[in-house]
């Protein structure tokens, strides 16, 4: 009974999330061998400012033996990626 849980930088529409948490589940499915009626999928918004102290810092830094997929960023903000902003 897979529950994902993503945390994406704020500004995306409810249609955006629904069609993310819809690949997500269709791809754990897969790729984990369960139905997609066993998996839940939520979405937290996380504002940009809080990115690194929320996110980076506890979650990517603070737990390095769940990462399985590193960003391509370290500490510093950048500008673009799969933010919100250009």
């Amino acid at each position: 009974m897979p529950h994902i849980i993503i945390k994406l930088q704020s500004g995306r529409t409810p249609a955006q999330k629904t069609e993310i948490a819809a690949a997500v589940a269709k791809t754990i499915a897969a790729t984990a061998n369960c139905t997609p009626d066993a998996i839940s999928v939520a979405i937290e918004d996380i504002a940009e400012t809080d990115w690194f102290k929320t996110v980076y810092t506890p979650d990517i830094l603070g737990k390095p033996a769940t990462i399985y997929k590193q960003p391509g960023y370290g500490p510093a903000p950048r500008v673009g990626g799969c933010g919100v902003h250009p």
